[in-house]
């Protein structure tokens, strides 16, 4: 008969939102090991599986700590309830705790009954913190919403739900299918997963009922909205309308986001973050709340799995109105799984825009081309052994299906180019990264020839502020004296002259230094770098802290009205660097609202 031998979960502590998908080891009776389902549908050797979640309560109500919502609070906020903050946001599970929070959590008291009233739904509806029967703490007795006579989480959507009672605990059936995604009634209680071996001739169990029981459910943690702020002067620009949108009708937002691959988001190389939440179950869900929310009309996403791109984010942003396209990296140097392999993906809303043209940069075929081309026969393999490295670029060209403001504008059709990239991040390779950037500069030079198109180039560039790369994207060029240039094994940059570009690029995070007294202008300004114009970070983990992404855009062409604020350092890193139960990647998203210059007639 078929034998269960083992059931396992791969993160004991469930989140709200996350789908739970235990793992089962079984043995057929010619003594083979199957992982596989087995539904009664497609019984094997005349037997199926069949599952039970229930939900355990007692009698007593659990209240979850705010900042670390796996353990159970022990003291409450006052000032919480005396300013009218969400009763879940009041919660702490020790005075260190509380001490250590007090910096943003005092913020919340700053804000004052309106705001919070204002953005409790939302914040709710992004990251699933608590249902309103009872935010924060968990009421043990089933309300009559939740012992309902029907369920519908799992395959089955509909049937008669049972309770069973042990020793004053009650057991409610929640789901009947082998995975459950736990809701906000969940949040403080146990859940049960039972799996028994069944004979598909007689409906019998055969065999013992194999159990597990998880950790309490905890809420999905939120962390502070961040807000687009106005950096052209006029007040209405960085507002949203009730779709979240940006409300000038002639702009559009832009959003780059490195998400950190799963393959990359290994224990060793983030020790200081909870299991649970480095876990790609949980991550793909932060993630994608996340990402959501921005409500951006393009996304620039890096280190996109090409099984992740396919299974998840494709058809999941599809549901939210975008069109997806993706460029996975090769893999002539990479020897692992190539379904883990992570690329660039990019997209955008259908209501918003219309894909043109797609163009793929494969840089080992640019070193292959540069190799055949320049290299002498001695030294080209040592050559495309530097230079190869698998990196890619995604290029699009767009049409936008909003009308630009102006006069000269109309009945004009309105393109645009978005390029969306990730450079090799080996610290030692500086000549790689900067002839990277420059081989893709010049393909976008080439399109910019042939026509008269805005021009967005984004990504993660693994180049900081003021380095060679930066320097060649920024300034157009870089000067023969720059230390980066240094490093040249293959003659690449000889003479340095050879590093221009026309294209006038500018990075648009730049704006907050240039941008006018104005609420929150300072605060902006102090969390960029006074010498680059930069963000002081968008990389934040134990090991580094600093600037490695950006959106840069053509200033001739393009104008930059808001921009996503600014992370404060001291906040991100004073419980722990990224990623984080708050933050699923180890980068920041970064965000810009733009608008089309007139064209000028010539």
């Amino acid at each position: 008969m078929l034998i269960v031998l083992r059931v396992h979960l791969p993160s004991d502590i469930p989140i709200v939102g996350c789908e739970l998908t235990p793992y089962l080891l079984l043995r057929r009776p010619d003594t083979s090991v199957i992982t596989d389902d087995v539904p009664e549908s497609a019984p094997i050797d005349g037997y199926f599986l069949k599952y039970k979640w229930y939900r355990v309560q007692n009698d007593r109500n659990v209240a979850i700590c705010s900042v670390h919502p796996s353990v159970q609070a022990t003291l409450q906020c006052l000032g919480c309830l005396k300013a009218k903050v969400p009763v879940a946001k009041s919660y702490h599970c020790s005075t260190k705790c509380f001490s250590d929070a007090w910096q943003h959590h005092r913020v919340l008291h700053d804000r004052g009954t309106s705001a919070v009233n204002d953005n409790v739904n939302e914040d709710e509806e992004l990251f699933g913190r608590y249902n309103s029967a009872g935010p924060g703490v968990i009421n043990a007795n089933l309300s009559g919403a939740v012992s309902s006579t029907s369920l519908t989480n799992g395959s089955t959507p509909f049937y008669p739900s049972s309770t069973q009672r042990s020793g004053g605990e009650t057991w409610f059936e929640v789901g009947r299918s082998k995975t459950y995604t736990p809701s906000a009634d969940d949040i403080g209680h146990v859940l049960k997963f039972e799996c028994v071996v069944v004979d598909a001739e007689s409906k019998l169990a055969s065999g013992p009922v194999n159990t597990l029981l998880t950790s309490r459910v905890i809420p999905a943690p939120s962390p502070s909205p961040r807000c687009l702020v106005p950096v052209s002067g006029v007040d209405a620009i960085g507002q949203l309308d009730s779709s979240g949108r940006a409300s000038s009708s002639g702009s559009f937002t832009v959003l780059s986001y490195n998400i950190l691959a799963d393959v990359y988001a290994t224990s060793e190389s983030y020790s200081y973050c909870p299991s649970w939440a480095l876990s790609w179950p949980y991550r793909r869900q932060n993630l994608l709340r996340e990402i959501v929310g921005y409500h951006a009309d393009i996304v620039c996403l890096q280190e996109v799995q090409s099984n992740h791109f396919e299974s998840f984010f494709a058809p999941e942003l599809d549901k939210h109105g975008y069109q997806a396209l993706y460029k996975r990296k090769t893999n002539e140097v990479y020897s692992g799984n190539t379904q883990t392999i992570d690329g660039c993906a990019t997209f955008f809303r259908r209501d918003r825009f219309a894909h043109v043209k797609k163009y793929e940069v494969e840089f080992n075929k640019a070193a292959q081309s540069l190799t055949d081309a320049q290299i002498p026969t001695a030294q080209k393999k040592s050559t495309l052994t530097r230079l190869a490295k698998d990196n890619v670029a995604l290029i699009v060209v767009l049409e936008a299906k909003f009308g630009n403001q102006g006069a000269d504008n109309l009945g004009k059709r309105q393109l645009l180019c978005v390029a969306n990239t990730h450079v090799n991040d080996h610290q030692d390779l500086k000549d790689v990264k900067l002839w990277q950037v420059s081989t893709l500069l010049k393909g976008l030079e080439k399109i910019a020839v042939s026509a008269d198109i805005p021009m967005l180039v984004c990504g993660d560039f693994n180049s900081v502020p003021g380095s060679a790369p930066h320097s060649l994207l920024a300034m157009g060029k870089v000067e023969p004296s720059h230390p980066d240039l240094a490093i040249d094994p293959l003659n690449l940059f000889r003479p340095p002259s050879k590093l221009i570009h026309k294209l006038q690029l500018v990075s648009a995070y730049s704006s907050f230094a240039r941008m006018g007294a104005s609420i929150g202008s300072e605060k902006q300004r102090k969390r960029l770098d006074p010498t680059t114009n930069e963000p002081l970070f968008t990389n934040c983990t134990r090991d580094f802290i600093g600037t490695l992404d950006y959106i840069f855009y053509t200033v001739d062409s393009l104008t930059v009205e808001s921009l996503l604020e600014l992370l404060d350092e001291e906040s991100m890193r004073k419980n722990t660097a990224l990623p984080s139960p708050e933050w699923s990647s180890d980068h920041v998203a970064l965000l810009a609202q733009f608008c089309c210059k007139p064209r000028i007639r010539r």
